[in-house]
């Protein structure tokens, strides 16, 4: 793990972490509705123009892009006590799979934690899969029976 670094996303990483969402719908045996090219293209667009709104750490080996998270900035309804208030929302969080089980997910979690505290976040929710919920529980993330959500 001493050649694997985080550090934000920059405009030359996202071509590879648009690799990564493509995989990760791939791997789950999803079909694509757009080719790959395509996709890439419009992604790194979207990041650029959402990067105010969307904070990617990426988890790199070498030069390799091997992880990313994505970090969802909501702005909340000001009240008398705070004029700026802001929420977060985990989203997007994936490692290749050949480097899966080694801690660097937990990497990537404790990047976006410390990206919630620089920015000083309200709080920071998260849809995780089955598969990784003991890992946010692990970094902190705990369950909310005041936060509900409806299925639509």
């Amino acid at each position: 793990m001493d050649d694997v670094t985080i550090h934000p996303a920059v405009p030359e990483d996202l071509p590879a972490v648009a690799a990564l969402r493509w995989n990760w719908l791939r791997e789950n045996g999803d079909a694509p509705a757009v080719i790959r090219d395509e996709f890439v293209s419009h992604f790194v667009d979207w990041a650029g123009k959402h990067a105010e709104t969307h904070r990617c750490p990426v988890l790199v080996r070498g030069t390799t892009v091997i992880g990313m998270a994505w970090l969802a900035l909501v702005p909340r309804v000001p009240t008398p006590r705070s004029l700026s208030r802001y929420s977060g929302d985990v989203q997007c969080v994936y490692v290749t799979p050949g480097e899966r089980n080694s801690g660097l997910g937990g990497k990537l979690i404790d990047a976006v934690v410390e990206l919630e505290r620089k920015l000083g976040l309200e709080r920071v929710t998260v849809h995780s899969s089955f598969r990784a919920i003991s890992a946010y529980c692990r970094h902190g993330f705990t369950a909310s029976p005041r936060l509900l959500q409806k299925h639509l």
